[in-house]
């Protein structure tokens, strides 16, 4: 029998760290081969780790909500015959064996520098150990972490509180005082970084709750900042009458979910519409490169697709391809893979131009941040009933829409996004059966 460690994968390119949402497995589990064992959470994606071994877990290494850095090991796994953990007592003897000789000098350093792990790690927490920090008042400060690079973990807390001898704020443990005289100059610096990430002092009041921020919420956090910093945000907007669209749409939707067995959307003629006219002006699908502007040839929108507490931008490649069932097909897909946790890092790659379904939870009118580096995000609206002047004077009750623009203006000028919008308003009042295909 061997013992198998499972590590933290990488999931995506940019992606240094992952946390576990939830263990899909328990100790003494029996496991196969690609089995999911956990849900990992990144700033990219939500995913499943797969074992890559079978076996029988033995340890759960990493707890519920911990965030880990990719390649720390999650948990281990008892495989039979010979894996290649055996080969890992041999050359961990080998690297013990070179210190013995100079133990006397490495132990009389360790004090001077065993508190610059943590203090590398400070801030970087992960919500269950604030959970337990903020139940119990721990000043996270004073605990010496015993996870990778020094970081605190959710036993180091566990283990103070059973012993009761917990650091509060303003309180500095005994073994820190005796050695503040040789530590007194490095712990300077890192002191300063709690200050300021509490920049912005909120007063936090009996009956208020404090809710950790997630990887995924950080992540959305700093696109939003980026863009509204970096790309000078301007806005234009359009109403469309799209009567013949409803009416053409709703008189084919039963059968087509009846055949097809998922839903044409409104929606799905919208991206459609919007693929068209990018193809007509790719000036629109271009990205801002600093000494440059980036046109790109493909036409890939990205679809904004929200959850209770975070929101993804799922990409549908190439659609200027697709027809309007293809488009719905990919609408119905990303949505559910994003509810179910499951979109990949590569579903999310290579989106040049945004479209975002306001309308679905009823607004009329909206300025969305543009989803950086693409140069426009268009919103679409609520479709409502409203009296409108026709071209020969009456007065009738049609479905209007408006599509909002948000444009980077450093690639962007009025006259060309004008343009485009009215050329997207042009293919969606002129939809019907007659001239707009589903297949």
């Amino acid at each position: 029998m061997a013992i198998e460690k499972i590590t933290m994968p990488q999931l995506g390119e940019s992606v240094t760290e992952g946390t576990i949402s939830k263990w899909l497995v328990s100790v003494g589990d029996k496991v196969n081969k690609y089995d999911p064992i956990a849900e990992v959470m990144t700033d990219k994606v939500n995913a499943e780790v797969p074992s890559s071994f079978t076996g029988v877990i033995k340890e759960l290494i990493a707890s519920e909500g911990e965030t880990l850095p990719v390649g720390a090991v999650i948990c281990t796994i008892e495989v039979e015959g010979e894996g290649s953990a055996p080969e890992a007592p041999a050359a961990e003897a080998t690297q013990a064996e070179a210190p013995k000789a100079e133990a006397p000098a490495s132990q009389a350093a360790a004090p001077a520098q065993a508190p610059k792990k943590p203090a590398g790690e400070r801030g970087r927490y992960s919500p269950a150990v604030l959970r337990l920090a903020q139940e119990h008042n721990i000043d996270l400060d004073q605990v010496q972490g015993t996870g990778a690079g020094g970081r605190i973990t959710r036993k180091d807390l566990l283990k103070l509180i059973e012993s009761g001898n917990i650091p509060t704020p303003g309180q500095k443990p005994a073994a820190q005082a005796a050695a503040q005289p040789v530590q007194e100059a490095p712990q300077a610096e890192p002191a300063a970084a709690p200050k300021q990430q509490a920049a912005p002092s909120v007063p936090v009041q009996a009956g208020d709750v404090e809710i950790p921020v997630t990887p995924v919420r950080k992540a959305i956090a700093a696109n939003m900042l980026r863009s509204k910093h970096e790309a000078p945000h301007a806005w234009t907007m359009v109403e469309v009458d799209v009567t013949n669209l409803v009416a053409y749409r709703d008189s084919m939707k039963n059968e087509f979910k009846k055949r097809e067995g998922f839903n044409l959307t409104y929606f799905a003629f919208f991206v459609k519409a919007v693929a068209q006219a990018l193809k007509e002006f790719p000036q629109i699908n271009s990205m801002w490169a600093g000494d440059k502007i980036v046109q790109k040839k493909e036409i890939n929108i990205s679809i904004a697709v929200a959850t209770d507490d975070a929101l993804f931008v799922p990409v549908i490649k190439n659609a200027d391809e697709k027809t309007i069932k293809g488009i719905a097909r990919e609408i119905s897909e990303l949505a559910a893979k994003v509810r179910a946790g499951k979109l990949r890092p590569e579903d999310m790659q290579g989106g040049t131009f945004t479209v975002n379904n306001t309308g679905s939870f009823g607004s009329v009118q909206s300025m969305g941040i543009i989803n950086y580096p693409q140069a426009a995000i268009l919103q679409v609206e609520a479709i409502v009933k409203r009296p409108v002047v026709m071209n020969n004077g009456m007065i009738a009750v049609r479905d209007m829409v408006n599509l909002c623009l948000s444009l980077d203006h450093r690639v962007l000028d009025g006259l060309i996004c004008g343009r485009f919008l009215a050329r997207v308003k042009e293919i969606l009042e002129n939809t019907s059966k007659e001239n707009t295909p589903i297949y």
